[in-house]
């Protein structure tokens, strides 16, 4: 009942039915609370997401990889930045292994906090444990790039999806380009030419140089 109402958007009928559970003689197990949790998560509520996952331990259980990411994807939608950060090394602590969905999630609310160190960082860290960053994560880091302002990594970032053969999108590009709108310095060949290179942005590109944007030699 409680992953039907997680899968409807039902927030409050979830946490009604599992608030319910002991007194139906039922106890709370970690799937109850991880349908719960998806479902605060799906209603954008990161407090009540919290709440459940430190009300768990009462209960003696212990949150898995599906706990935690519900956890930080809830704590992604409410932009609680810190939040994403402490569950996932709590997460590691514990000896669980972060998949591609909740180190997306953390990168994403770096991301909004306008945390583009914390965001270059955390894909590093990806790369290192062999969890390639994907779409998601790749368009996180390019827009937090762009605002802080920093055009080399953002369009590096664009090179590495089109060398890995990554789904771009028109956020990928938008975030790219404005990148660099923000510098007005000499940007070389190397790095115009990937922006560049896509029909779908040509326009804008176009727009910045005429506009005295960007300055090249040739």
């Amino acid at each position: 009942a409680i992953s039907a109402c997680e899968k409807g958007g039902r927030w409050e009928r979830a946490l009604r039915l599992l608030h319910e559970m002991p007194g139906r003689k039922l106890k709370p197990d970690v799937f109850s609370y991880s349908a719960a949790l998806s479902a605060c998560e799906k209603g954008r509520q990161w407090q009540q997401a919290m709440v459940l996952f430190w009300n768990m331990k009462s209960w003696g259980l212990s949150a898995n990889v599906v706990t935690y990411s519900a956890a930080i994807s809830a704590c992604e939608k409410g932009q609680q930045w810190v939040a994403t950060l402490f569950l996932l090394d709590r997460m590691v602590r514990e000896g669980l292994e972060p998949n591609i969905v909740t180190c997306s999630a953390v990168i994403s609310a770096c991301e909004k906090g306008s945390k583009w160190e914390l965001v270059l960082t955390l894909m590093t860290e990806m790369r290192n444990t062999a969890l390639l960053p994907n779409s998601v994560a790749c368009n996180a880091a390019i827009s937090a790039c762009e605002k802080g302002k920093q055009w080399r990594f953002a369009l590096a970032l664009v090179a590495e999806m089109r060398e890995r053969e990554l789904e771009m999108d028109v956020i990928t590009y938008s975030a790219a380009v404005s990148a660099c709108e923000k510098v007005p310095l000499q940007v070389d060949r190397y790095y115009f030419s990937i922006v560049l290179y896509d029909a779908s942005i040509q326009g804008r590109a176009k727009q910045c140089l005429n506009n005295g944007c960007w300055s090249f030699s040739y």
